[in-house]
């Protein structure tokens, strides 16, 4: 009861901010040659925050919100610059690549970039992101060791073991590493192979991308990352910072300025600053576990429901001013039915003549790449996750563990394989067969589906498929993607399909659009906020939130559960 009143009053001050936001205020009046100050830090999702996140006050964002103001800002002549207050990030490498791309944007625009780095802990992200920016400064209290990259994979078999579960399971592709986090001990040489290639091609663009902004080579700044810097003044000493200094002086360094505050910011439209829409494009989010069904959240979770996305889709296909779709796609896949119903929604946009393109944030891979097949064309981020074409099934045998319990069974069955049902004995070597061919047919038809999206043989489809997660980058190499960027150069693709300029406008219309305030809050009560109030490790939840939302025994297409690059 205590939890469900904080609730409440968290949300009758959201639907109070909601009628003060309503009211409308008139747009600021920009003194030229001001200062925009813009806060990064927290978490950046693709489509919409959750409502939960808010009701529990959780720094999270919306990264098209951000780029777009970002875009707007580098349009505005009356802006000398912005300057960026970087804190700790918790951002995956496509989205701080996302973010990095528009402020290098800026600086081709003519506006001034400083960063000023406030973070203590591990700062890989953050400092990336601040690498972009013309300067950079850190804070003397600040203190983030430059690290380089790491992985780190979790094994559960053993515990498995020990209470008394065997996990039987079937896969087609040795590369589809997933089953191996419930099943195994340690990781096979299939799962080290393209780890190491993935670490290989992220750790290489990071590295190179960071010299070239701090205009380093880049054995400098492999050197740098040895050493381990942590102070400012070490940061100083390998040039990867250029001085240190606090907050004010390092905004006092650009000249008497008026400071534009984020908030204030957002009210100045987009015509303000010169913007003329020669076509209107949908786009519709894409993010979390693919599920057969309807909605956008389960609680906090995302999920790219398939009906609630089909149909977006759909009636983006059917409004004559939309020209074309960006499908923003966040997600490491799920139920194959799910998946395809969201294909079948792509490819009847496309013979309505409305050209789809998707683009790729951190992880589209397995069932998120399924769907992006379909599209006229992929575009990812260098650091994307994407791939996995390969299938599972995962069962676990709990007999042994109701044993450890105490707990008595007695399995009954009326046919010949209905021990498939069963979750206390392991499967008959006739009944596997079954299961077997389940997964290689829905392992055929993912090949079949692919081959169509991307004008490929199915023989070559399988060549870099067998569950194989590749980068952005790779994807490109082995014909998986077409080009490489985010959002931006998504919106250029699609201009080039309905024959726009490169330089015209165009309006990003979301689809479907949010939902009512009240609407949301009614729908995360029903769904269980007290559960996704707890602080659960952010691995085990997006795990466990596959697994829970899916049936029973569904074949999986989902990339291996564990990989986050720090």
């Amino acid at each position: 009861m205590r939890k469900f009143l904080r609730y409440a009053v968290g949300a009758a001050l959201l639907l109070a901010l909601f009628w003060w936001v309503a009211r409308g205020e008139a747009e600021p009046e920009i003194a030229d040659g001001s200062l925009l100050v813009i806060e990064l830090g927290g978490r950046y999702v693709d489509g919409t925050v959750p409502l939960v996140s808010r009701l529990r006050g959780e720094p999270v964002q919306s990264l098209l919100g951000l780029t777009s103001e970002l875009r707007k800002a580098a349009r505005d002549e009356r802006l000398h610059g912005v300057v960026f207050r970087v804190r700790s990030l918790d951002v995956g490498w496509a989205q701080a690549e996302e973010i990095r791309e528009t402020i290098l944007r800026l600086r081709e625009k003519g506006r001034k970039t400083l960063a000023v780095l406030e973070v203590e802990g591990f700062g890989n992200a953050p400092y990336y992101v601040a690498s972009a920016a013309e300067r950079v400064v850190a804070t003397p209290g600040g203190n983030a060791p430059f690290l380089g990259l790491a992985a780190e994979y979790l094994f559960m078999g053993g515990l498995f073991e020990k209470l008394g579960v065997e996990v039987e399971y079937e896969r087609v592709g040795e590369y589809k590493s997933a089953v191996e986090s419930y099943a195994a001990t340690k990781m096979s040489d299939a799962n080290r192979e393209q780890t190491n290639a993935m670490l290989d091609a992220i750790d290489a663009h990071f590295v190179a991308r960071i010299a070239e902004a701090r205009k380093r080579s880049e054995d400098q700044v492999r050197l740098a990352i040895d050493s381990a810097p942590s102070a400012p003044e070490e940061l100083v000493e390998h040039g990867l910072v250029d001085e240190v200094a606090n907050w004010k002086d390092a905004v006092e360094s650009l000249g008497d300025r008026k400071l534009v505050e984020a908030d204030v910011y957002a009210r100045v439209t987009p015509e303000g600053v010169g913007f003329r829409p020669a076509a209107t494009f949908a786009i519709v989010q894409a993010v979390g576990p693919v599920l057969v069904g309807e909605g956008n959240f389960s609680g906090a979770q995302p999920v790219m429901a398939s009906d609630s996305v089909a149909e977006a889709i759909r009636d983006a296909a059917k409004d004559e001013e939309v020209k074309a779709i960006v499908l923003r796609i966040d997600s490491p896949g799920g139920s194959p039915l799910a998946s395809d119903l969201i294909w079948q929604a792509i490819r009847d946009a496309r013979a309505k003549g409305k050209p789809v393109v998707a683009s790729l944030s951190d992880v589209a891979a397995s069932g998120g790449y399924y769907v992006a097949s379909a599209a006229d064309a992929i575009v990812s981020q260098p650091q994307t996750l994407t791939g996995s074409i390969g299938v599972f099934v995962i069962r676990p045998v709990l007999a042994g563990l109701f044993e450890k319990l105490g707990i008595g069974v007695e399995p009954l069955t009326r046919g010949a394989r209905a021990d498939l049902l069963l979750s206390t004995v392991p499967l008959s070597a006739e009944t596997r067969a079954v299961l077997r061919q389940n997964v290689e047919n829905t392992y055929r038809r993912f090949l079949a589906r692919v081959a169509e999206g991307r004008g490929l043989d199915t023989a070559a489809v399988d060549g870099v498929a067998r569950g194989r997660v590749w980068t952005g980058a790779q994807a490109k190499e082995v014909g998986l993607v077409d080009r490489l960027g985010g959002v931006s150069e998504a919106v250029a693709a699609a201009k080039e399909k309905v024959g726009l300029d490169a330089d015209d406008d165009v309006l990003l219309v979301q689809y479907p659009p949010p939902k009512p305030l009240a609407q949301q809050i009614v729908e995360a009560l029903q769904g269980g906020v007290a559960l996704e109030l707890l602080d659960w490790p952010r691995a085990v939840t997006e795990v466990a939130a596959v697994v829970r939302l899916l049936p029973t025994g569904t074949p999986l297409l989902i990339a291996p559960a564990w990989i986050e690059i720090h």
